[in-house]
């Protein structure tokens, strides 16, 4: 018995071609669409809250993560472990208070630069090797200026809602808190917070000292 093979079909051009009438809308097309009121909404959200960065620095919320612990000996603190934690405390609202007034510029090269706003200008920490480096900006549009005040207070009250909403920290101070200190506790800390971020989006600051994220 011998086996036939089966002649391939020929392909048909039976499928209709699609006119230029029937194509899909472009998708560069579709990305020039002007923006939703919800898209501009949303974008204004984020673009605040990402402001909201800004209000500590990092360094030093770390420090305050990491020492807290070992100070309040885990919330079980004493006379001297209580002073302790309240020196602690009281020089992490200080350099909250003074990053503040910061600031930084990045150099044609690259590096970054810090220095302290001043009422001329900015003091610079290192100005021979930033003028090494390339051309320094003018420094006097770094100056002080009234929301650099507004600024350096909203941290330390960003930092004391923090410290208030620690459960080292409040074994250390408040080891059994009555009932009317436990509500102050719980919400204050929040209403403060919430005052202080707005405020923050009311009056933004351009600084970007140490600390803070440095922009170009």
């Amino acid at each position: 018995m011998s086996l036939r093979a089966r002649p391939a079909a020929t392909a048909t051009s039976s499928t209709p071609t699609s006119s230029s009438d029937d194509a899909p809308e472009s998708p560069k097309s579709q990305l020039l669409a002007p923006p939703s009121l919800a898209q501009r909404a949303l974008s204004q959200t984020l673009t605040s809250t990402a402001n909201l960065a800004n209000l500590l620095p990092t360094g030093t919320l770390l420090a305050f993560q990491l020492l807290t612990p070992n100070f309040t000996n885990n919330g079980s603190c004493d006379s001297a472990t209580r002073l302790m934690t309240l020196v602690l405390l009281a020089v992490l609202a200080a350099s909250c208070f003074l990053a503040s007034f910061t600031d930084s510029f990045k150099s044609s090269d690259g590096r970054v630069y810090y220095g302290f706003a001043t009422p001329k200008g900015m003091w610079l920490f290192d100005y021979q090797a930033a003028s090494a480096s390339g051309p320094v900006p003018d420094l006097k549009k770094y100056k002080l200026n009234p929301i650099d005040g507004v600024h350096a207070f909203l941290s330390v009250f960003v930092f004391a809602a923090v410290a208030l909403r620690d459960k080292n920290v409040l074994s250390c101070f408040y080891p059994m808190p009555a009932h009317e200190t436990q509500e102050v506790l719980d919400i204050v800390p929040m209403g403060i917070g919430l005052i202080c971020s707005l405020l923050f989006v009311v009056f933004p600051t351009t600084r970007h000292g140490i600390g803070y994220p440095v922009t170009q």
